[in-house]
């Protein structure tokens, strides 16, 4: 839980706006007056001809880009040289060299004839000799081959400065034409980041940009970013589901480099995805790559991926680098164009394949008017200092490059590893920029009513913006203009298909139209005030009972007890301080208290520590808004953990019949069911329950959250899951058997007892209650039955598939004979 930081300063650093040719540098915060905005649309087009008004004007600027005319020439670049003729063939020449990449390459050669030497492929005593070293020629030269093509299908070829010029223009025109106030950067940390870029380039060091993920447009922005201030283009990180025709090629040649979305066992392609690189790295080449992996369907930040952080590591801590400078990069829309296909995502609709045609028909959202963009840079810092202080604290000073390039264990490796993932996220948040639509968007998502008056809409974002900025959060937008102007443009830019407006009332009232989607946005200030929210929820766990102030107090041991729970329940979800739980909790309570939010009975005798909590008199005659605001924002959350968590409850065994106690059903317990389909299933019955008014929050069966709290649900034991790396072959689930809930021998019904059940009411007592709904005997009867006749189904179509289901046992597993059937077929072709 964060602890409260002091007011962020009054005057900040100027922005810096890139507008097409123009940079314009703007107070902090600045907001384009209506006057200026009324004279028409302030995009690109402002400062470059358009075809149809002035084709010559329209070519002479295209010209001067392709041409390369002042800053548009590119020459003066900081970093070292790209864009010539032959950095594809050197960099592929340079990679097939590493030591690494060869060795690896004769390790497999050997493996490969040491097996066709038992299997006595390569003839008599006398020609083995022989035969075995022209055998091992002949698999090292052929490993070579393939390793050349994946290398040239695999790294970024910046050979064109004329092409880079015309693209910075081309990609400046669309983004531009979509985000209607162009790019902005804070002028503060665009002239650090030079400082720092020249320094790295003196000593040959990489600068490893790692941003935050909503959009495609994330790749956009960065490099043109990078371009227009001078700043050597990076080679960015990207899936190969985007290397589709046409496109593909063009964003190989513009700085991407494609990599498999799954590496499998490939052994060879992993260490020439290390031998690149370390590449890159020990050139002091820039390079990208974003921390959570795929792009955040959610709105907020997701837990990191460590893939190609490991290699990073691994280049500096294994001595190979010797140094690399990280830059944490935080990207902020004022609306992201994917949303809408999040939302069918999250939903359960497939994620349709990228290709050439859905990019084209994509062109309609750039005549949309998306607001703005913001980009900021955390502060750099070095990779090779954050390691030897990391291992300081656990070994004890020591600086020597011996020390750090082998860990005490793999364990302290993959702590290390954790440690550097999640302070990036942290960087990250610390510089991100709340933009207006997210401020409307969750005021309009943590309010009781159906809607909210304008004047109210405009105190709760005052309200809110003082809280995020006293948080240590920045704010967009509010220094240049009043609150009421840079409302009406939030609502301008979500549009009519998120906010809609009651016509025919005495004062203006929105409503949220899609409550979905606008919960994208209220998850970019969750990050916040998690620490306010946990400690909201868990005192809730009282304030529902009703009665007066004493019935709805709360002791310091049950509070905490439940902050450890759902701290614990959401460790995958959100970022925490390093404080520690009790400190943390300490601090927020101490925080609310100042605020007037809740009232803490302290003991005299033991240095003021916390006996009880409860809201403030002045909380309860405000009607809970703060409370209820710190709790809205955490609920959905809850929710839907709270489904995952009543959805295992369908993973009991069916009963047989007749019905034998629970240690006696060896096959039914035995049963493995699709991973997949487990994970729609909850997804079905929370739509259901939704519908039913049994769930309050329709965004509760979005399919990221749930698959979050089966991973939980997997770490803490309660279920088993078996992970396939072959596509065809699913991964499977079932119950752990300490938490199977028993069935009930006369009716065959689902007992709600025992450790699952136990679980499941301690997540309910956090959430939120309905008007016509109360926990216990609901979830009990009709909900626990739902859950299990969509459980059944599931076993029913395990045991249909392959005439028996996924069941323990050499006889009854279709996955074991698809595997040997593969074993069979590769020997076959051997």
């Amino acid at each position: 839980m964060a602890s409260p930081k002091a007011p962020a300063s009054l005057t900040s650093a100027p922005d810096l706006d890139i507008l097409g040719d123009q940079v314009t540098i703007h107070p902090g915060g600045y907001v384009e007056p209506p006057s200026r905005r009324e004279e028409g649309e302030r995009n690109l087009v402002e400062h470059m001809a358009r075809f149809r008004e002035s084709p010559l004007d329209f070519l002479r600027e295209v010209s001067l880009h392709v041409s390369g005319q002042g800053w548009r020439a590119y020459d003066d670049v900081i970093g070292q040289p790209i864009f010539y003729n032959g950095f594809s063939e050197n960099m592929k020449a340079t990679v097939m060299r590493t030591p690494m990449l060869k060795k690896r390459i004769e390790e497999l050669a050997e493996r490969r004839v040491e097996v066709e030497e038992k299997q006595g492929l390569l003839g008599n005593e006398m020609q083995k000799f022989r035969n075995r070293a022209r055998r091992k020629h002949e698999i090292v030269t052929s490993l070579q081959e393939v390793a050349l093509d994946l290398t040239d299908g695999m790294i970024c070829k910046m050979e064109s400065k004329r092409f880079i010029r015309g693209a910075y223009y081309l990609c400046t025109q669309l983004l531009t034409k979509a985000y209607h106030q162009g790019i902005h950067v804070s002028s503060e940390e665009v002239l650090r980041l030079r400082s720092v870029a020249k320094q790295a380039a003196e000593k040959k060091h990489s600068i490893i940009f790692l941003p935050c993920h909503r959009s495609h447009v994330d790749y956009v922005s960065l490099q043109l970013i990078c371009y227009r201030l001078g700043i050597a283009l990076p080679t960015v990180v990207a899936g190969d589901n985007l290397n589709f025709p046409v496109v593909g090629s063009f964003l190989q040649h513009a700085g991407a480099m494609w990599i498999r979305r799954s590496f499998g066992d490939d052994i060879l392609y992993t260490t020439l995805v290390q031998s690149y690189i370390d590449t890159l790295l020990q050139n002091g080449f820039n390079f990208e790559c974003f921390i959570e992996g795929g792009r955040s369907r959610t709105g907020k930040v997701l837990s990191p991926k460590f893939g190609i952080l490991s290699f990073l590591l691994d280049s500096v801590l294994s001595g190979r680098v010797d140094d690399a400078i990280i830059c944490p990069v935080s990207t902020q829309y004022d609306k992201v164009i994917e949303t809408e296909s999040y939302i069918s995502e999250l939903l359960g609709q497939p994620k349709p394949k990228e290709n050439l045609q859905d990019f084209l028909s994509a062109s309609s959202v750039l005549s949309l008017k998306l607001g703005r963009v913001d980009v900021r840079f955390h502060e750099p810092w070095s990779l090779k200092g954050f390691i030897t202080e990391q291992k300081a604290r656990v070994d004890g000073p020591s600086t020597s490059l011996s020390a750090l390039k082998t860990p005490n264990s793999p364990n302290s490796r993959i702590r290390l590893l954790r440690t550097l993932g999640f302070k990036v996220l942290s960087d990250i948040n610390a510089v991100s920029v709340v933009m207006p639509t997210a401020l409307i968007g969750t005021v309009l998502l943590t309010l009781r009513g159906r809607g909210v008056g304008k004047s109210e809409l405009i105190r709760r974002v005052e309200w809110l913006s003082e809280r995020v900025r006293s948080k240590g959060g920045r704010v967009a937008h509010f220094a240049g203009a009043p609150t009421e102007v840079v409302v009406d443009r939030g609502l301008e830019v979500l549009g009519p298909g998120l906010v809609g407006v009651v016509a025919g009332l005495p004062e203006t009232t929105y409503y949220a139209v899609d409550r979905f989607q606008l919960s994208f946005y209220r998850n970019m200030t969750i990050h916040l005030f998690i620490s306010e929210a946990l400690v909201s929820a868990a005192m809730y766990t009282k304030v529902k009972q009703g009665g007066g102030p004493e019935n709805q107090r709360i002791t310091f041991a049950a509070l905490y007890e439940q902050v450890s729970f759902l701290s614990q329940l959401f460790r995958g979800e959100f970022i925490y301080p390093t404080a520690g739980l009790l400190t943390n909790l300490e601090t927020t309570l101490h925080g609310l208290e100042i605020d007037g939010v809740i009232k803490a009975t302290r003991d005299n005798n033991a240095a003021g520590k916390v006996l009880t909590a409860e809201l403030s008199t002045q909380e309860r005659s405000s009607g809970r808004e703060n409370f209820d605001f710190y709790c809205f924002l955490i609920w959905p959350f809850i929710e839907s953990t709270w489904l995952g968590s009543v959805s295992l409850m369908g993973l009991t065994p069916p009963p047989p019949f007749p019905l034998v106690p629970l240690d006696q059903q060896k096959e039914s317990r035995s049963i493995w069911l699709d991973l997949t389909k487990t994970q729609d299933t909850a997804q079905l019955l929370g739509k259901t329950l939704y519908h039913q008014g049994d769930l309050s929050y329709f965004e509760a069966v979005n399919k990221e959250t749930l698959k979050n709290a089966f991973q939980l649900f997997e770490e803490e034991g309660i279920v088993l899951i078996r992970r396939s790396k072959e596509k065809k072959t699913p991964s499977t689930i079932r119950l752990a058997d300490p938490w199977i809930p028993q069935r009930d021998l006369g009716s065959g019904r689902i007992v709600p007892q025992g450790k699952l059940w136990s679980f499941i009411e301690t997540i309910a007592k956090s959430r939120r209650e309905g008007k016509n709904r109360r926990d216990g005997a609901t979830v009990s009867t009709r909900v626990l039955a739902l859950a299990d006749r969509l459980g059944r189904q599931l076993f029913e179509n395990a045991r249909a598939e392959d005439g028996g289901g996924y069941v323990d046992g050499e006889e009854k597993s279709p996955v074991r004979r698809r595997r040997g059937r593969k074993e069979i077929q590769t020997k076959a072709r051997l």
